[in-house]
């Protein structure tokens, strides 16, 4: 279940925000040194290493409070709308299968814990949203507890950002990215340590303005 304190990304009141497209537009993270870009979606989308150009500025604003032996590793940014369909079908499918007694509702609200539902203009759809994690100056991945993209069911909801049940350094880690993040005006969505946004409605919401700027760039 869904802790009450956690607003999903398919919540209604997210929903409801206004989207008012500033126009920002998408650039290649790889032309930026300071930050690592991880290659492992490469076989399934040619737009992972895209993110909206102030995002970028915004990761390189973040990237000052990081250690100086500690980088961002970019693992994915923008996702077209036909593989974010293709991530939730498939999900829903496998939640389906260990749970037969779930009706699509509950499908569709437990799948949407990890996997943004396509039609409601997911963050990673607008370009204003960015998977990653932290790493050292040669790209090995230090300990947040969970692999990147750990779903709840395999990691026990270790995946969560403020989950109790990992090591006291992979919290301390965590709490790093956290702070930095936030610092640079990203929100988190909170059963995914490594998925941050900024201009999307998700973002809207929790920083209460009146509308978001992101809107899809398929």
């Amino acid at each position: 279940m869904v802790p009450e304190t956690i607003t999903l990304i398919s919540d209604p009141k997210v929903l409801q925000i206004p989207i008012q497209e500033n126009g920002d537009p998408l650039v290649d993270i790889r032309d930026y040194s300071e930050i690592l870009v991880d290659t492992r979606k490469s076989k399934t989308s040619s737009s992972y290493f895209k993110l909206r150009k102030s995002i970028v500025a915004k990761l390189l604003e973040a990237k000052k409070y990081l250690p100086q032996s500690i980088r961002f590793l970019v693992i994915e940014g923008h996702r077209p709308f036909s593989l974010q369909k293709e991530y939730f079908d498939e999900y829903s499918e496998e939640l389906s299968g260990p749970y037969p007694d779930w009706d699509k509702k509950r499908i569709y609200q437990e799948a949407s814990k990890y996997v943004a539902p396509p039609e409601i203009i997911p963050p990673h759809s607008t370009g204003g949203a960015v998977d990653l994690t932290l790493a050292e100056e040669n790209g090995k991945e230090i300990d947040m507890g969970t692999r990147l993209n750990a779903d709840p069911e395999e990691s026990n909801n270790a995946c969560f950002t403020l989950a109790a049940n990992i090591s006291d350094e992979a919290k301390t880690n965590r709490q790093l990215l956290i702070n930095t993040m936030s610092k640079s005006g990203f929100v988190n969505y909170p059963t995914e340590w490594w998925h941050w946004s900024y201009g999307d409605r998700y973002w809207a919401y929790h920083t209460n303005n009146p509308f978001a700027f992101f809107g899809s760039v398929e």
